[in-house]
């Protein structure tokens, strides 16, 4: 029996408790990319422990407070896909925590049969002594489960990115291996990892994960607005357009206008945006 509207909107978990290490937020800067200039001292704190202060970087919240409320109520997982995804941070990220998380359907959106349903789902994450640390909102897209009597409404959207061209350009050469890196901060879906599966849906090989793209655009904004200071990123969102295969080359369009900061990934050789309608927002200096 197909999943219903009431049924999607009555999911919701409370008191989720996660926890995460120094050692995990090393190895999620290693995975999108910090250090690879292992001289770079700056980069270093994020991944070196021995220095004063061990730095997270914002993005790693994603990571952190991982659930599975919408993938065991009979939706056609394989069908899929992430559309969109906005953190909002609280306060700094520290390098360790334990946490406490409550995750809910906010709203389901039905775009008719044959087209699939939009799904927001909303996290609160909180420190163990109910500090609130971050908020993550995502929204997926379950195509092949429309047309069960949802209401035909839109979720809120980001803004598209400015028509100038962008202040800065920031390239990242991403690795032949790094999906096989970055799922092990917690995503193991087999489409990162195995070929043969890849090959089967239509990949020439395994994909890099979206929000491993998403991780390279904040170490980019990071460098080169932010001083590589982490607690001055505030919120960052963006929406998934297209696949990134390991090994290809990320560029990341940045626009500055103040504490607003836009930006896109594109990969150069295929001509493609893999990240599109990305917002940031930043304290001052």
């Amino acid at each position: 029996m197909p999943v219903t509207v009431e049924q999607l909107l009555s999911l919701r978990r409370s008191n989720v408790e996660s926890a995460y290490s120094e050692r995990d937020t090393m190895l999620y800067a290693l995975s999108v990319g910090m250090a690879r200039d292992p001289l770079d001292r700056q980069e270093l704190n994020y991944v070196y422990e021995r220095r004063g202060s061990l730095q997270a970087m914002p993005s790693q919240a994603i990571t952190v407070a991982r659930h599975n409320l919408i993938f065991d109520v009979g939706l056609a997982i394989e069908k899929m896909l992430h559309g969109s995804q906005v953190l909002t941070l609280h306060r700094p990220l520290p390098p360790e925590a334990r946490l406490l998380g409550d995750h809910r359907v906010r709203a389901v959106h039905d775009k008719g049969a044959g087209k699939g349903l939009l799904i927001e789902v909303e996290s609160k994450i909180r420190l163990d002594d109910g500090s609130p640390l971050f908020d993550i909102w995502n929204l997926y897209v379950a195509r092949g489960d429309g047309g069960i009597g949802g209401p035909a409404t839109q979720p809120p959207g980001l803004a598209p990115v400015p028509q100038r061209a962008p202040d800065l350009i920031r390239s990242t050469q991403t690795l032949p291996g790094q999906a096989l890196l970055y799922r092990l901060t917690g995503d193991r879906n087999v489409i990162h990892a195995d070929p043969d599966i890849a090959l089967s849906l239509g990949y020439r090989v395994p994909i890099l994960h979206g929000s491993c793209t998403l991780g390279i655009a904040c170490r980019e904004i990071l460098a080169g607005v932010c001083g590589h200071d982490p607690a001055r990123l505030q919120s960052i969102g963006t929406r998934f357009t297209a696949v990134v295969f390991p090994g290809e080359r990320i560029d990341t369009d940045i626009w500055i206008d103040g504490t607003q900061v836009r930006f896109r990934c594109r990969v150069p050789e295929r001509d493609a945006v893999v990240l599109d309608f990305g917002e940031c927002r930043i304290s001052p200096h």
